[in-house]
């Protein structure tokens, strides 16, 4: 399955190569637009869980008055979801589809000679970029540490806002996965780490005016509640 998505995204790479000559900075630009790609997705994912926030209070109220009969309280929530035409399985379709990308992508990066079919880019993946003196090795530290780094913020970006729980998972996440990320980079080929250290700052970016739009979901949705209760 992964050669599908593999394929096109060699093809992207070898076009954008044909360009600028310079395989890390393909790299670099291939990341930027897989990721700004992306953007309607996690805006969609951003919107599905302020509507859910909004409808928690009702939820738990459901939840309480019937925690002893299971059938009618889904039956309850049913009729909640829609009444607020909200469909509980939306916030997972986002996911569903950028997964194979993001992971097409790693594919490609980490074996680039089985996805990219032009000749010329059989010496491009080993060219030289900044310090790293061929891009199909590892690099043994700066990259990692980079990555692992960006990573850490990444998360750091993403907890302020959550509920408690989602808060505590997102913690220990952020001290564990940095460390995975740079030991994974001091295995993988540089190419594929200078991906993921672009692809990590892009989605601190991102969370930052997502965080924002996020703030004017929640002005909008303060304002139409206090619409609603000024017409009754």
């Amino acid at each position: 399955m992964l050669q599908f998505i593999a394929k096109p995204l060699g093809l992207l790479l070898t076009g954008i190569y044909g360009i600028v000559n310079n395989y890390g900075i393909s790299l670099i630009i291939l990341t930027v637009i897989v990721r700004v790609c992306m953007i309607p997705l996690y805006a969609k994912q951003l919107r599905t869980s302020a509507a859910m926030a909004e409808m928690q209070p009702k939820m738990q109220e459901i939840q309480r008055r019937y925690a002893n009969d299971m059938e009618l309280m889904q039956q309850k929530l049913s009729e909640l979801y829609r009444e607020e035409n909200y469909n509980p399985m939306s916030g997972c379709l986002p996911m569903i589809i950028q997964m194979p990308i993001i992971m097409g992508l790693f594919a490609l990066l980490r074996n680039p000679m089985m996805y990219l079919t032009d000749e010329s880019m059989v010496m491009a993946v080993h060219e030289s970029f900044l310090w790293v003196q061929d891009l199909s090795q590892p690099d043994s530290w700066i990259l990692p540490i980079a990555a692992g780094l960006a990573q850490y913020f990444a998360f750091s970006s993403q907890s302020s806002g959550m509920d408690q729980a989602a808060a505590g998972m997102m913690n220990s996440m952020k001290y564990f996965f940095p460390v995975m990320i740079f030991l994974m980079g001091r295995s993988f080929p540089a190419g594929l780490t200078v991906y993921w250290f672009v692809g990590t700052l892009v989605m601190i970016v991102q969370n930052i005016f997502m965080k924002g739009y996020k703030e004017k979901l929640k002005s909008k949705q303060a304002e139409n509640q206090k619409n609603g209760k000024k017409k009754k």
